[in-house]
């Protein structure tokens, strides 16, 4: 019975790993070729050299617009992770059919392809002048992160004991003092998640993004798109790397360093229990 029950188990890990290789394997193929002493994308490239680094960290271009990206990204951050904790909060806790029904809405933009969206807003945008604005920009990319915010505190909310709350209150604290000294810090690795995947969406937004650049305001990702389909400049791929390499140690912190300090300010110290 053992045996039997392990064989799916070991298969489907097997499947796993494999899927996991073929999926990210091309990734790191950019990584030797941003190292390429040529101009080309061949692979495996012939020679070593920095060349592109330089020229990534010199041209004005890149440097700019990752410059505007980190910005956008950040601004989209710190904007969408209150909003986003506020309604998960609000649709956890009603019991409203209305609830549900506001949270498909809040979906709506993980489900509307791209191109419809960014067609929409460009025409609603060139009305109100925020075409080509840092102002519409995020705007735009709050829009398009905050359903990520909402699942990932969801997700928090799932094993949450409401009964401390009530505690608090029964111990004199105010429903202010309550949320931020109980409810954040239990929920904290969920705000945090949806803080991230809300950068990491406006920082790899391209489709919406192209409807929103003017020539004093462009993304990393349109001068990626712009480089890669007017040159072979293996600039695009160093700067690939420097996000690759950005989105591991981003996890990294995540996975070994938020999600731990989570967990031990959730656990309950034994002689409180």
């Amino acid at each position: 019975m053992n045996d039997t029950g392990r064989r799916p188990s070991v298969l489907l890990a097997i499947f796993a790993v494999i899927t996991s290789i073929w999926l990210v394997a091309p990734m790191f193929v950019v990584v030797p070729i941003s190292f390429a002493e040529n101009a080309s994308f061949q692979f495996p490239p012939q020679g070593f050299s920095t060349r592109w680094y330089e020229q990534f960290f010199t041209d004005r271009s890149w440097l700019s617009s990752l410059g505007n990206s980190v910005l956008i990204g950040v601004l989209t951050s710190v904007i969408s992770a209150p909003l986003g904790t506020i309604a998960a909060l609000a649709i956890n806790r009603s019991t409203s059919r209305l609830a549900r029904l506001a949270q498909g809405l809040m979906l709506t933009p993980m489900i509307v392809p791209a191109i419809i969206a960014g067609a929409g807003i460009y025409t609603f945008f060139l009305v109100t002048d925020l075409v080509g604005t840092m102002f519409g920009f995020v705007l735009v990319h709050v829009c398009l992160a905050i359903p990520f915010v909402v699942i990932a505190v969801n997700a928090s909310l799932v094993g949450y004991d409401r009964t401390l709350e009530l505690a608090a209150a029964s111990l004199g604290a105010k429903r202010i003092a309550t949320f931020f000294k109980v409810t954040v810090p239990l929920i904290a690795p969920g705000i945090a998640a949806g803080a991230v995947f809300a950068f990491v969406t406006s920082f790899d937004e391209v489709i919406v993004s192209q409807f929103m650049v003017s020539p004093a305001l462009q993304t990393l990702p349109i001068t990626m798109y712009s480089s890669v389909t007017r040159s072979t400049d293996p600039t695009i791929a160093a700067a690939a790397t420097l996000i690759l390499v950005s989105v591991i140690l981003g996890f990294l912190l995540y996975r070994f360093v938020v999600v731990p300090l989570g967990r031990r300010r959730a656990v309950v110290p034994e002689d409180e229990q």
